[in-house]
């Protein structure tokens, strides 16, 4: 619950993010991170609530599900969008696909801009074990001239949707649908049924790794790189790629 009796008192946690917001307000005011995502749009809603000075931004990395696109178009319009400086699928040529151990896609894609300055994030401590580290205030530890404020990092998954429906805000039709998740088709955090089903609903985009991973294999081997001997072709290695056999093979790619 968003209002609790604790030992201490009542704690109300939208009241205590606007007052966080409001208290370590930066001059030039804060860089908000969007994604069109469930906790994105809550600290949007509380950002506009706090009266503080922002600006907004989306990291487009154009593997975004066309449904969310859309509802930011219709719903967040004012949002500033990137785009990365490459195409995703000709970056993956030219440094190989990502796998959940060695991630290059997020830091391409998604961990740009906000430089300099403090950025508004919707991560939350519950999401993984590693998030469950990260403080609600804290220095960013790639860009040392840049700090982090993580409003709902203390929130669960059920206070950010009951803030969505007391405060009546529009969310992407995907929830809906049953994603508990919306981001980059194709993730590499995500298992294969996931994956798989994302995938199958968007022919398009499977298209486009299915092209890359021939590409990258054609690479490979004119290279002369024999760890891709393994792959009869570049559609064995997606298969190879979207089976995850990759986790149970301890051993470097493209050595």
């Amino acid at each position: 619950m968003l209002i609790e009796n604790t030992l201490f008192g009542i704690e109300n946690k939208v009241e205590d993010a606007i007052k966080f917001l409001r208290a370590v307000e930066p001059p030039e005011g804060y860089h908000v991170a969007f994604s069109g995502g469930k906790d994105s749009i809550v600290i949007k809603d509380l950002v506009i609530k706090s009266g503080v000075k922002y600006d907004i931004h989306y990291q487009n990395p154009t593997i975004d599900p066309p449904e969310l696109t859309a509802f930011i178009r219709k719903y967040h319009s004012e949002v500033e969008q990137h785009y990365p400086e490459r195409s995703y699928f000709k970056e993956m040529v030219k440094r190989g696909f990502p796998i959940r151990q060695k991630r290059w896609c997020c830091e391409f894609l998604k961990e740009k801009g906000g430089e300099g300055r403090t950025v508004v994030t919707g991560i939350r401590a519950e999401e993984s074990a590693q998030r469950a580290k990260r403080q609600c205030y804290e220095k960013d530890r790639k860009k040392k001239d840049s700090l982090f404020l993580n409003i709902i990092l203390r929130w669960s998954k059920s206070e950010v949707w009951e803030y969505i429906r007391v405060n009546g805000l529009p969310y992407c039709v995907l929830y809906d649908r049953g994603w508990n998740r919306i981001g980059c088709l194709g993730c590499p955090m995500n298992y294969y049924k996931r994956k798989m089903a994302e995938l199958d609903k968007y022919p398009k985009i499977k298209n486009l790794y299915a092209k890359a991973f021939i590409k990258i294999y054609d690479k490979k081997k004119s290279e002369g790189k024999t760890s891709v001997d393994r792959w009869m072709n570049g559609k064995e290695m997606f298969e190879w790629w979207l089976n995850e056999k990759w986790e149970k093979e301890d051993m470097p790619l493209f050595a």
